[in-house]
């Protein structure tokens, strides 16, 4: 199978690539780096050259109200391609949840590209991770000073970005779904506590003070980050991926 990776030098599409090409499949990997611009449309026709399935795990570069903007431009610059191409299956990278905090810019700016996938010309997947363990240094750095960090209570359900990886290979190497896969780590914390236990584990001696207000998850109700009853559980618990030293 041949399959184009857009976004493919990133954190997840790195990875992607490689365990796709692993497999035995064959894979383009594309982003700005290899001359692709999917906001320009620039390098779109040669990278979806004979594809059978395209994955999109782009990302727009601000979560603020340009963001909307960001995916409708690429999204519609995409699937054009991808008719003009043949591509037979599209998959994107998206979040649980999403649909269910418009108060969150980047949160209605997602919900708004699975729109324009549904709502597309081809067959589709979309694939809904929780939040990265990779990414709570940079949750962590919002709000934070020399002595504390301040967090929220909204629980999460923190997933390895690896886990996400061998999810979207999955959903790429199959049928398409016509719907949406949610993938979710096993555990559940509150994000306070998982601040809390992130920096003890570093031996960081800064203190968590948990602050409704604080963050942008602050704007989050309830369990929505949460993944329902038909979610697939990946195996890695954040506490075992904390402790492998990096």
């Amino acid at each position: 199978m041949k399959i184009t990776v857009i976004g493919g030098t990133g954190l997840i599409g790195s990875q992607l690539v490689s365990g796709l090409r692993e497999a035995g499949h064959e894979v383009v990997a594309s982003s700005l780096s290899t001359g692709v611009d999917l906001l320009t449309g620039a390098g779109l026709d040669q990278a979806l050259e004979g594809a059978d399935t395209v994955v999109n795990v782009t990302n727009s570069p601000t979560f603020d109200e340009a963001s909307p903007g960001f995916f409708r431009t690429t999204m519609g610059h995409l699937l054009a391609a991808g008719e003009r191409a043949g591509v037979r299956h599209q998959v994107i990278l998206s979040i649980v949840g999403v649909d269910e905090v418009p108060q969150l810019d980047y949160y209605r700016a997602k919900t708004l590209q699975e729109d324009l996938l549904r709502h597309g010309p081809t067959a589709y997947s979309i694939v809904r991770a929780t939040q990265f363990f990779e990414f709570m240094d940079a949750v962590l750095s919002w709000t934070a000073d020399e002595r504390t960090v301040r967090l929220p209570s909204t629980r999460v359900q923190p997933i390895a970005a690896a886990d996400v990886v061998d999810a979207l290979a999955d959903v790429a190497t199959a049928s398409p779904l016509q719907g949406t896969l949610d993938v979710a780590g096993p555990d559940v914390f509150p994000l306070d506590e998982l601040g809390r236990l992130t920096l003890s584990t570093r031996q960081d001696n800064r203190t968590v003070v948990t602050d409704e207000q604080a963050g942008m998850f602050a704007a989050v109700d309830g369990d929505v980050l949460i993944a329902g009853p038909d979610a697939r559980l990946t195996p890695t618990h954040y506490k075992d991926w904390l402790s492998i030293p990096r």
